[in-house]
């Protein structure tokens, strides 16, 4: 992979559109949580079980946390953001693990509020659902949220179905919340502009004169649903052949047009030293929903912990279990939920 696309592990939108890049290489592995045991009180009042969706593409593999009730609960589908993230957040090729979606559902359960997280398909225990990387489209994990929602929707046990998306999650989730009649819809860290103007916005001064050309160039012929055939090798990791259809598939979606067609309760959650997404995104998408609740997190990073914005102490943040969620989120989400009508 070229140094020119890989500056930093976090600064690109190469990694954030590169959801068709997963299936490579991958195991159904998951990295461990340092994280404190759970306390014997907590135990005896939450429980975790596996939740398995069949699909025509294969079997996904989820985790259901939910505190013990005799009456239905508010269940919360929790959607990963792109690349090789499996249920707990976690992402292939990071050393060491963030296992911030982890800790969102257990702080939700301890608030009383039921989850449901997953392995994408083609990732940890999801991997025998994947399909080949020319195959794979952004309304394939849109019609996946899709059947998860279904699913809890049909459960006895809940009461109502909340989409939380996180990152690229964010615009899946608004547009799954659609499909299968959510209840309310919670935006993490959700980007605010179509992926194209968000591309090329991370790469601006990245990138050599003619490499830049170029990525203009391909990203303007995607978007208009063009196959381009003779990309540099430099940007391989990109805009690859066997990717570009994936691409021109989520380049046809604005998260401002999604958000604003949505006629249910809204949260819009967005951290002030998110080095991924600024903070203008969530501001772009509260002006297209302006019904929605903007909650901005003050210390926030894109992996929910708090950090300030200097770059070694992000890229802490980003390998390090012993960090949990930040508190304000867990509350605000929950006090949203607990709002929303039954």
């Amino acid at each position: 992979m070229s140094n020119y696309i890989v500056t930093s592990t976090f600064c690109l939108w190469a990694t954030m559109l590169a959801s068709g890049f997963l299936y490579q290489g991958q195991s159904g592995s998951q990295p461990q949580s340092n994280a404190p045991e759970l306390s014997l009180s907590r135990q005896a009042t939450v429980t975790t079980e596996p939740i398995v969706l069949e699909t025509p593409g294969g079997k996904l593999f989820g985790s259901l946390e939910a505190p013990k009730s005799s009456a239905p609960l508010p269940v919360a589908l929790i959607i990963a953001g792109s690349g090789p993230t499996d249920r707990n957040g976690n992402t292939r090729g990071i050393p060491g693990a963030v296992n911030n979606l982890k800790y969102l559902a257990e702080g939700l359960a301890a608030q009383g509020i039921a989850s449901v997280r997953y392995d994408k398909r083609g990732v940890a225990e999801s991997i025998k659902a994947a399909t080949s990387e020319s195959e794979l489209r952004f309304e394939t994990y849109i019609d996946d949220a899709v059947l998860w929602g279904k699913q809890l929707r049909a459960d006895k046990r809940f009461s109502s179905v909340i989409i939380i998306g996180h990152s690229e999650g964010s615009l899946i989730g608004m547009v799954a919340a659609q499909k299968m009649n959510a209840d309310a819809f919670i935006s993490i860290s959700g980007a605010g502009r179509p992926a194209p103007q968000a591309l090329l916005d991370q790469l601006k001064g990245k990138l050599p004169a003619d490499l830049q050309t170029k990525v203009e160039m391909i990203t303007k012929s995607l978007s208009e649903g063009k196959i381009v055939e003779d990309t540099p090798p430099a940007l391989d990791a990109l805009f690859r052949r066997s990717v570009q259809p994936y691409l021109i598939s989520y380049f046809k979606y604005d998260p401002a047009k999604e958000i604003a067609k949505l006629s249910i309760p809204v949260l819009i959650a967005q951290g002030t030293t998110d080095i991924q997404v600024p903070a203008q995104d969530a501001n772009l998408l509260a002006q297209a929903k302006p019904s929605a609740k903007l909650l901005m997190i003050e210390g926030m990073n894109h992996v929910l912990k708090e950090a300030p914005a200097e770059q070694e102490k992000q890229m802490k943040s980003y390998t390090d279990p012993s960090l949990p969620v930040a508190p304000k989120l867990i509350d605000g989400i929950s006090s949203f939920i607990k709002t929303v009508k039954k």
